[in-house]
């Protein structure tokens, strides 16, 4: 805490708030260096977004906000803010996340509506004003991989013929995200990021939307890094997401049924192994950069991920056969918090 930030927020929000009759309570924070806290009045419930200015800029949320706002999807109303403070006052879409509720019982109903707002923001929100998931970027977060993961947490950088081995694969992956259709992509449209609200889903930590391949958002739904579902249940769904796109125009209907779905499991399947690389390399990055060790602990179904979908494309096998000479089957059953 910032007894300083502290009293300049309290300051703040007695000018948007009023200057008493309510009380502020921690919310449980994420991956950046943002705090949120809920306001609580005699009336509603508020939520407050403490974004140091120097630490993160808040112009993306805001102007993400409004692109989903425009589009129809149940993205949080900006009340009040002060970009050059880095405070928000934002509407509140409750307490419960779909990590919350999801089980067998509730998963089809609760990803049906997650796929209706997925397809709405693909097919409804115009993409050219946001950042281009381009070649660089999509190549800098695979490097997070081994300069994190291998070289810091494992404390074992790789060697020149690992290299290779790891250049040809990124080469690969990079290619085939570049392949797919460009839509409006979220980027952790995950269980975490969406409440169960009358108005379902409400869609949280939009703020690094970028126009990108068009199956990242359904792998990061469907293989979420904090729930996972059988393969055969997984599918089923990306199939169920698929109709939905087709019918809405979102992916072209040029092709047999059976030929849609077997290339949008093979970009789910792709993508996916992209962002697991990267989503472990930001784990351990979190422990080892940042002191936060609360995602240590997700990192061994991520790579289960990785080594269950990386053995089905030949043009893998040597970054399968890599992660079996690094022992990473070992890893997806326990790591030590680092400590």
């Amino acid at each position: 805490m910032n007894p300083g930030r502290d009293d300049a927020l309290r300051a703040w929000l007695g000018t948007v708030a009023g200057a008493g009759g309510w009380r502020l309570e921690p919310l449980a924070g994420d991956a950046s260096f943002r705090r949120y806290l809920r306001l609580r009045t005699e009336r509603e419930t508020l939520v407050v977004m403490d974004a140091p200015p120097d630490r993160e800029d808040s112009r993306p949320f805001v102007h993400v906000a409004g692109l989903l706002r425009a589009a129809g999807v149940n993205a949080p109303a900006i009340c009040a803010m002060d970009l050059d403070l880095g405070f928000l006052l934002l509407g509140d879409l409750g307490s419960v996340s779909y990590l919350d509720r999801l089980d067998p019982t509730s998963a089809p109903a609760l990803y049906r509506d997650a796929f209706a707002t997925l397809v709405r923001m693909q097919r409804e929100i115009p993409a050219d004003t946001l950042p281009v998931y381009d070649e660089a970027k999509l190549s800098a977060e695979l490097e997070l991989f081994p300069e994190w993961f291998l070289g810091v947490h494992l404390d074992r950088p790789p060697s020149r013929s690992e290299r290779r081995v790891l250049d040809e694969a990124f080469t690969h992956l990079v290619e085939a995200a570049l392949s797919q259709p460009r839509v409006f992509v979220h980027r952790d449209y995950h269980s975490r990021n969406l409440m169960v609200h009358r108005r379902n889903p409400g869609v949280l930590d939009f703020q690094d939307a970028v126009l990108g391949p068009l199956m990242y958002d359904p792998v990061s739904l469907l293989r979420d890094a904090y729930v996972s579902w059988p393969a055969s249940r997984v599918y089923a769904w990306l199939d169920d997401y698929v109709a939905l796109a087709t019918k809405a125009g979102v992916l072209p209907a040029n092709r047999s049924e059976e030929e849609l779905r077997a290339r949008a499991r093979r970009d789910f399947d792709l993508i996916g192994i992209h962002r697991h690389i990267k989503v472990v390399g930001i784990f351990a990055r979190l422990w080892h950069r940042d002191g936060k060790d609360a995602y240590l602990g997700d990192i061994p179904l991520v790579l289960r991920y990785l080594l269950d979908v990386v053995t089905r494309y030949p043009a893998l096998e040597p970054l399968a056969r890599l992660f079996g000479e690094r022992g990473l089957a070992n890893h997806a059953k326990a790591l030590p918090c680092g400590q």
